[in-house]
């Protein structure tokens, strides 16, 4: 396919690649993180990374929501406290708190209740809030700590929102896109903004879009082909939000992903059944759009795509 034209105000900014204004456009940089309580954060950070949170002291936050992976796994589907796999692909911590809803179906709205949720499956930390606030209260540590950020002390409700606390300072800034949203235009090169002007062509954002590129709205998987037929072995995570609501228009349907850090974030889909980015931008011209692209159309995509992986504590995740 030739290069698609640009808008005449747009062309030359990206023929200049001059620092200018904020870009005018669907997609947003990311907003600076929250002021919040600095020992309720620090709580929440030791929390995250403890084990004492699953049944048999093997499985933290961290475990899975590995802040050195992109704040996801490198497996499929990770491992719960039992060592076996759980139901899905587990998703990016980084960000999660400017998602609509938490979890693939999503069946809790806030971060509190994906944390009540995580630690009572009996698949991933198999644990009780009875058992835990215990463990937590029986640390000198944790109950100095809990009474000082907190006057009711070491409680579940207290935990669940540490935890929050800190997860909602987890937004990887300063990616190379949203230095480009900011003005700087130079900073990406000429491939990846045509990659940025595909992304848009081919209708990509009209379901990844908003300040997380995705993680705003429902959408079924297949809009426009049979994935679990061609995938098979069908399993009762692929229902989706159906195993939600219950509703037949719900089947297959999954809250659409942030692509915010996807280069650094691999294997890919609720199944982690995708294990590069190339074959996760095929499925979804499969599947989703029902196109069959030039291979160098996906190849500028992915460079586009690539440009999305944002910064932790001054470095590059």
């Amino acid at each position: 396919m030739p290069p698609l034209a640009l808008p005449l105000s747009a062309a030359l900014l990206f023929v200049a690649g001059a620092q200018a204004a904020p870009l005018e456009g669907p997609l947003k940089p990311l907003p600076a993180p929250p002021v919040m309580d600095s020992k309720r954060v620090e709580l929440g950070r030791q929390l995250f990374h403890d084990p004492r949170l699953s049944v048999n002291n093997s499985l933290s936050c961290a475990s899975c929501h590995r802040l050195d992976r992109g704040g996801a796994d490198d497996k499929p589907l990770s491992l719960g406290f039992d060592g076996r796999p759980v139901a899905v692909n587990t998703p990016s911590v980084f960000n999660a708190s400017l998602n609509f809803r938490q979890f693939w179906d999503g069946r809790v709205e806030t971060l509190e209740e994906q944390a009540h949720i995580v630690v009572h499956s009996p698949t991933e930390m198999g644990s009780d809030w009875a058992t835990v606030v215990q463990r937590i209260a029986a640390d000198n540590h944790y109950a100095t700590a809990f009474t000082d950020a907190y006057p009711s002390g070491v409680t579940q409700a207290n935990i669940q929102g540490a935890l929050a606390e800190y997860e909602r300072t987890l937004l990887s800034l300063n990616s190379r896109f949203d230095q480009y949203l900011a003005g700087n235009t130079a900073i990406l090169s000429t491939e990846e903004k045509y990659g940025y002007q595909r992304f848009q062509d081919y209708g990509c954002i009209a379901c990844h879009q908003g300040v997380n590129i995705g993680g705003n709205m429902f959408q079924k998987f297949g809009v426009l082909g049979d994935y679990f037929a061609a995938r098979g072995n069908p399993t009762p995570a692929d229902l989706g939000r159906f195993n939600v609501t219950g509703a037949e228009e719900d089947r297959h349907v999954f809250k659409v992903p942030s692509l915010r850090n996807v280069a650094v974030t691999a294997p890919y889909f609720h199944d982690g059944s995708q294990a590069t980015l190339e074959g996760a931008v095929t499925v979804m011209f499969t599947y989703q759009l029902g196109r069959i692209p030039s291979e160098e159309d996906k190849a500028l995509i992915v460079k586009f795509l690539k440009t999305l992986t944002g910064e932790w504590q001054g470095k590059p995740l």
